[in-house]
């Protein structure tokens, strides 16, 4: 039997992730921190679809986190054949002002922890005829985002990391892509300490339902970059087309004037 391991699946676009492959008849592997939740969801889930679904509830923030995932599949004979790095947070503020701490603890998850699982897992998705690797960035990566300086620099990481990773393996299974999701309704605000952004998001958020539904769709079409929504698509044409001042111009007037 094989699976889709996600990671961040408790919550939000990992979670309507989950959803949309098990609905496609996909046994799927949980990861993320909160246990109880991810109980509940694998519970819905199997009760829902014809599918099996088991969890792990880890900190993916800490370093050994991909070498402890990647253990507990083999040890339960877990065969991987979709990997989804979609566990990820921001931190909204000036950099100087945020705890150094979480901020690298983000860059961890974002980065550090991606790439691990990619390294490991890597073998064993080669063992299929066909495999997908699936990481989730930001449309925050395609520019400098003062106030979201060192999220949007994670993110851009993630794009840059999919691209060349996807080149590598072209003869191979495995078929590399990177959703580029814009403002989605999920608890990434929250997380992110941006309340006093909340209501100007909600203008051009998307469900997490919806992005889920493109991200899968594009994953399985082998597409590289998955950009959900006419209205981030456009986003993203903009931000290349404009010189990278004006872009960022742009976004400190709309993030910086909120700080308080």
């Amino acid at each position: 039997m094989s699976y889709a391991l996600i990671t961040g699946a408790s919550k939000g676009i990992g979670k309507s992730i989950a959803f949309e492959l098990a609905g496609k008849g996909c046994s799927l592997l949980l990861v993320a921190r909160s246990e109880q939740l991810l109980k509940d969801l694998a519970m819905e889930l199997e009760n829902k679809f014809t599918v099996k679904v088991n969890y792990l509830a880890v900190d993916l923030s800490q370093s050994d986190a991909p070498q402890n995932v990647f253990q507990w599949c083999v040890k339960n004979q877990f065969e991987v054949n979709i990997l989804i790095n979609n566990a990820g947070y921001g931190l909204w503020g000036m950099f100087e002002k945020i705890n150094l701490t979480e901020q690298l603890n983000m860059m961890q998850l974002n980065m550090q922890t991606m790439v691990g699982l990619t390294h490991l897992f890597i073998p064993v998705l080669k063992k299929n005829k066909s495999a997908y690797i699936l990481n989730t960035a930001s449309i925050a990566a395609l520019q400098a985002v003062p106030t979201l300086s060192v999220y949007a620099a994670t993110k851009a990481f993630v794009i840059a990391f999919s691209r060349g990773l996807k080149m590598e393996l072209k003869s191979s299974s495995i078929k590399v892509s990177c959703l580029i999701p814009g403002a989605t309704d999920t608890g990434f605000m929250d997380r992110a300490n941006m309340g006093a952004l909340k209501e100007f998001a909600k203008k051009f958020e998307m469900s997490a339902d919806e992005v889920a539904k493109i991200a899968v769709a594009g994953m399985f079409k082998n597409k590289l970059e998955i950009i959900p929504g006419l209205g981030n698509i456009i986003a993203a044409v903009g931000t290349k087309l404009l010189p990278k001042k004006v872009a960022e111009n742009i976004a400190a007037g709309i993030y910086m004037n909120k700080i308080k």
